[in-house]
């Protein structure tokens, strides 16, 4: 028989919902041939979420249509705490799209969650489309932000592709925290990924359609290769389909993707061009970024048109109302105390460390610096100019950084400068040429590669500048044999700091460097001291090998007295994302980062959530007499320079909300000054022009009410869905037992167990027994990182809070995930266990509570919608007293009074009895009463769906409408003319803005039509609401009072 659409089929022993039949072409297979249907199939599982299968329905085997779903029969009882289990299982299971108050996702991640981390995902669920521009500061958990929205959409049916677009430094940790903190596997896509995949599936396998999680890098998506292939997955045509082809897309440090802001008028990157062609094609949006404003009104207008081309256009000033909308921006310094007035993030406390250069030193700079004036009086074409620039900021950095690193590069100049062999993409290579990079060997093989090239550009050398640069040859070879005079300070540094009369104590402290080279060089230096051994030093570098690197982060978030570990050495492209928080708050920088936005990534390591000490210390090197402003040198000498650099540093503490806008001022400025350019550090222009930018972003809230707000929320949804550690335990219990496996292990935990506070009657901590078979893999990370010994398990947050010695089972841990899908079977009986439930249970309550005996039923409602998506699901109850023996129905409210009056009693064997004498006679009645039930609560969902989605469609219209009326505003501007003309030479300035006025005409253009047709998709997903009822259970209750009447006639 074939299925009818909403039907529950048995497919491959795994329960469907039917969501589309589509009958054989006639004719086809000849004539006489039985006619055949292809049938699509929806996962009703918990664990299938967003799983479809098609299947042709005459061919193939063991299929099976449950045209009626009935009750259990009492043929046996289970006791009432097997059954909560049970109910538990399927209503953790049943999420509505519909309700935007329950959060299920911070109770599926092993991570501390603090309220203002649930903004993004309370936001996410009131909105139709999920435009989020997610802006906070760095080190307020961005990224667990984003995980919870992607957890909760999924766990609502609204998302099931995802595409993570980053920086190619932080692939590898987006992976590792979707894994690891909301138990979601992502790919990475890139190019040794595609090769793999064409040698085992083929050359003609389009990697983006693969797997539905996946992450890219935005410099590996933007080339054309990638982006073609991305194309090729795309409806055909300009617009996109409806539904649309991808759920979700996050862009990570989105101000990377904005219009590059460098002459008058901000350009669109090639980053640009690749998010504006693939971004239509998304359904929902996340883009992360703690700068999002880089100045620039336009570049700033593009992001948010990125974000959401039906809230923002390009080159129209954002409406402060829908800003608010889709923006999440919250500071450190806004959420600086908890409720009882200490402290949620650490101080940050910068300090300098005073080097005493010596003579020597000081004429090597000088020598560079002379020798940076002459090249550049040398350079006679703006070409020329623009290349020696390059070379000579590298030289210089390097310098800053390491003799060793200095004299990597210098050679590579001394053997090519001057050849005179021009290259024709000069200009590119230099463009191109990108501080964002993965791994640092190859970064170092191009840096060498690129310096050798530019370097042939340039004009031969004269005798001075020979001479110039043979004495730096010479000081970087004799330099790189010994510590120079920072490196020394350095080491007096870690043995007064790390050491307490020649033994280690337990601070910790990261080194930060920009280059691999520096990094080897003070690994070797501090070796040959002794701070080596033991392994008390450590190194992590980009392109390092997982099986190296995690070994090496987990020693260093050990608790000290667990791991050896005191120093880390780490390159920029290592750290980036990397969190090293737990217990280190000292970090260094080697060499001041040019770059604020990479001073600030640098500190984020240590000065973000989850950092326990109350201060974080960040040392930068100075020249002696910094402290007491007595330092001789001008801009341009080893101290002067070091000055600038460090006024620099202090400046960007100070604007650290402004430094989307004001950051890349000082970058510019240290530039100019370490070119002899600049003599002073000045951003007050840039500064003035960031207050309306800072105002722009800044939004009136009141944080501590929505703060108040936000746990009330989450407590409100652990009370209705008893989401609490007990009951987690218990269904962990009981699918244990059900799966014939060990029982827990209760142990002792110093700390937790004997329990210090006295509040405790049970012991909350368990050793997992050694479980056989699939059940093996539920102690896969319980290992400690470290030390490897296996950890305890606890089902409370609390007890796992800022401890790494226990491992919180929560409701994404493999343990519950396999407890609860084998409970969850019960509902279709497809269990093939030996032991199983009856779905039937009887307890005793209290007399006060019941007056009569009551059985209830147990059932799950799933409404589809016109599109056949899922809509909405709930676990419903209804159920009668029994009166004289006949079933008289309870109201709703009734219903929930005597649920709340279960106890964990089970009746004794005589009750039992008498429930089963009065089932079949009560049976059908108990059933119509369910299927009442499910009519009523269908037509208050119908109602609620019908006015969600012309919610919805006014919302679109608003928006849509206010858009088209800025959009005609811009095209309107009288001074549109004198803008272009104050572009004055800026060529490309002036071609953005004729593209970007010639985008807001097409987008005029289509706003209506867009309008009719999300209107349309809107409606059609909520049009015709289909209920399906699956009952799922029975509770019988009984007052103490009735079960001593009937045990005491029959003794």
């Amino acid at each position: 028989m074939t299925p009818e659409i909403g039907q529950l089929a048995i497919v491959r022993k795994r329960p469907f919902v039917v969501t589309e039949i589509i009958p054989s072409a006639p004719g086809l297979g000849g004539d006489g041939a039985r006619p055949t249907h292809l049938i699509k199939l929806s996962s009703v599982e918990d664990d299938g979420i967003g799983e479809e299968l098609n299947v042709i329905w005459e061919l193939e085997p063991g299929t099976q249509v449950h045209e009626k779903s009935t009750l259990p029969d009492p043929d046996s009882f289970d006791h009432p705490k097997r059954l909560q289990a049970f109910l538990d299982a399927v209503r953790w299971g049943a999420v509505s799209q519909a309700d935007d108050k329950a959060l299920q996702s911070p109770f599926r991640s092993g991570i501390e969650i603090d309220e203002y981390q649930l903004d993004p995902v309370v936001r996410a669920l009131s909105m139709p489309r999920v435009n989020l521009l997610i802006a906070d500061d760095v080190g307020l958990g961005k990224t667990v932000e984003a995980g919870l929205v992607v957890q909760e959409m999924i766990l609502r049916h609204r998302v099931r592709s995802v595409l993570i677009i980053c920086p190619s430094s932080l692939q590898v940790q987006w992976q590792e925290e979707m894994r690891d903190k909301f138990g979601l596997e992502f790919r990475i896509i890139d190019s040794e990924t595609i090769s793999q995949l064409r040698r085992k599936r083929g050359i003609h396998v389009n990697p983006w359609s693969h797997f539905p999680r996946l992450i890219t890098s935005i410099d590996f998506l933007k080339r054309e290769r990638p982006l073609r292939t991305f194309r090729e997955t795309l409806p055909a045509g300009d617009q996109s389909t409806y539904p649309r082809a991808y759920d979700l897309m996050i862009v990570d440090e989105a101000h990377n993707v904005a219009p590059s802001g460098r002459g008058k008028y901000a350009t669109d990157s090639q980053r640009t061009t690749a998010i504006r062609s693939l971004g239509p094609h998304f359904e929902h949006k996340l883009f992360l970024s703690a700068t999002p404003h880089n100045g620039y009104r336009e570049s700033f207008a593009a992001l948010l048109e990125l974000l959401d081309n039906q809230r923002f256009a390009r080159a129209v000033t954002p409406d402060r109302n829908q800003l608010d909308a889709v923006m999440v921006r919250r500071m450190k310094s806004e959420l600086k105390l908890r409720w009882d007035g200490s402290r949620r993030f650490a101080e940050r406390m910068v300090k300098h460390i005073e080097v005493p250069h010596t003579d020597e030193e000081r004429k090597a700079h000088q020598a560079l610096h002379q020798y940076s004036e002459l090249r550049l009086k040398q350079a006679t074409t703006d070409g020329e100019r623009m290349a020696t620039e390059f070379v000579l900021k590298l030289l210089k950095k390097r310098l800053f950084s390491s003799p060793a690193a200095f004299g990597i590069t210098l050679e590579k100049h001394i053997a090519t400068v001057g050849r005179r062999k021009l290259a024709s993409n000069l200009h590119r290579e230099i463009e191109d040429f990108s501080d964002d990079y993965a791994d640092d060997e190859a970064y170092e093989v191009e840096t060498g590669e690129v310096v050798s090239s530019v370097s042939q550009a340039l004009s031969p050398i004269s005798t001075e500048e020979k001479a110039l640069l043979r004495e730096l040859s010479e000081f970087a070879a004799k330099s790189t044999q010994r510590p120079d005079c920072k490196a020394q300070t350095l080491i007096d540094w870690i043995k007064t700091t790390l050491l307490t009369g020649g033994q280690w104590n337990d601070e910790r402290v990261i080194i930060f460097t920009e280059y691999r080279a520096t990094q080897k060089w003070l690994f070797d230096l501090l070796a040959r001291e002794g701070l080596a051994a033991d392994g008390r030093l450590e190194m992590i570098f980009g392109g390092m090998m997982n099986d190296l690197r995690e070994p090496i982060k987990a020693a260093f978030q050990s608790n000290p007295k667990e791991s050896k570990v005191r120093i880390l050495l780490a390159t920029d492209a290592a750290s980036e994302g990397v969190n090293l928080q737990n217990h280190c708050s000292k970090l260094i920088h080697f060499e001041i980062p040019w770059n604020p936005n990479r001073m600030e990534q640098r500190n984020g390591r240590v000065d973000r959530h989850g950092q326990k000490a109350d201060e974080v210390h960040i040392h930068h090197f100075v020249g002696r007499g910094f402290a007491n402003a007595s330092v001789s040198g001008k801009v341009g000498d080893l101290e002067g320079d070091l000055e600038f650099l460090m006024r620099a540093a202090l400046k960007v503490e100070t604007i650290r909300e402004d430094l989307g806008k004001v950051g890349p001022v000082i970058a510019s400025q240290v530039e100019e000054a370490m070119l002899g350019r600049r003599s002073r550090l000045d951003t007050t222009r840039a500064e003035l022009e960031a207050e309306p930018v800072r105002k722009m972003l800044k939004f009136e809230r009141k944080l501590r009410e929505q703060l108040e707000k936000l746990a009330s929320q989450l407590h409100e949804t652990q009370h209705e869905l008893n989401l609490t550690p007990e009951h987690i335990e218990n269904v962990v219990r009981v699918g244990l037992e059900l799966a014939e496996q060990p029982a827990l292990i209760p142990v002792n935990v110093e700390g937790i167990w004997p329990d210090p506070t006295g509040l405790r009657k049970a012991c909350p901590v368990f050793r997992l027994p050694a479980l056989s078979n699939s059940w093996a893999q539920c102690a896969d990370g319980l290992a400690h990182p470290h030390s490897k010994r296996v950890r305890p398990i606890v089902f409370d947050a609390a007890l796992a809070t800022g401890r790494d010695d226990v491992v919180l089972a929560h409701l994404n841990h493999r343990l519950v995930q396999m407890c609860l899908r084998l409970l969850r079977a019960e509902i279709w009986s497809l269990g093939t266990q030996a032991k199983h439930l009856s779905r039937v249970s009887a307890c005793i309550v209290d007399d006060s509570a019941l007056s009569h005996p009551v059985v209830i039923a147990h059932g799950r409602i799933v409404v589809l919608g016109g599109d056949n998506h899922r809509l909405h699901e709930e676990v419903i109850t209804a159920g009668g007293a029994l009166i004289e023996g006949r079933f008289s129905r309870l109201n709703v409210g009734e219903t929930k009074a005597a649920l709340e009056a279960a106890t964990d009693n089970p009746v004794p064997a005589a009750i039992e009895e008498r429930f089963q004498a009065l089932w079949a006679k009560n049976r059908d009645a108990l059933l119509a009463s369910l299927d009442t039930r499910r009519v009523e609560r269908t037509k208050n969902l119908e109602k609620n769906l019908e006015e969600l989605a012309e919610k919805e469609v006014n919302k679109i219209k608003t928006v849509m409408t206010e858009l088209q009326r800025a959009i005609q505003a811009e095209l309107d501007r009288k001074d549109g003319p004198q803008m272009v003309l104050d572009l004055g030479a800026d060529e490309h300035g002036k071609r953005q803005r004729e593209n970007d006025l010639a985008a807001l005409h097409r987008r005029i253009m289509e706003i209506p039509e867009e309008i009719q047709r999300e209107s349309d998709h809107i409606q059609s997903r909520f049009s015709n609401p289909s209920a399906r009822l699956f009952p799922v259970a029975v509770t019988w209750l009984i007052p103490r009072k009735a079960v001593l009447e009937i045990t005491r006639s029959r003794s």
